[in-house]
């Protein structure tokens, strides 16, 4: 069993920068997969970025693609979501979600297991 809790949410201007913080409980963090997702109102949850459980392999979105960076610190049991040159259209509430290490469909939502309560960012123009 994983617990997950974002943080590192809140308001910036357009062009500012975030990082979200997704701190896991357990002991084996560093065997699962790392994801972050993003919903808004009326949307289907979407894929923002991944990273593989060692961290060798990260995926992102095409629309966040040069402007977020996943990370993740195995010792410290904590992912993030360094976010820059944001938009409003990144306006949405992030959700961190973790899976047993798997070798593929990083963007399927359906293929984690365990999600936090979500942190909301917002961009205004």
């Amino acid at each position: 069993q994983v617990q997950l809790v974002e943080s590192g949410g809140g308001l910036v201007q357009a062009g500012g920068s975030l990082r979200l913080s997704c701190a896991a409980s357990g002991r084996a963090f560093s065997t699962y997969d790392l994801g972050w997702f993003r919903q808004v109102p009326g949307k289907e949850r979407e894929f923002v970025a991944a990273i593989t459980w060692a961290g060798g392999s990260r995926y992102y979105a095409d629309s966040v693609k040069g402007r977020f960076t996943i990370s993740r610190d195995n010792a410290r049991n904590t992912a993030y979501l360094q976010m820059n040159s944001l938009k409003p259209e990144d306006t949405a509430v992030y959700y961190c979600a973790a899976r047993i290490a798997d070798l593929s469909d990083y963007e399927d939502l359906l293929r984690y297991d365990y999600w936090g309560q979500g942190t909301q960012v917002t961009v205004s123009s």
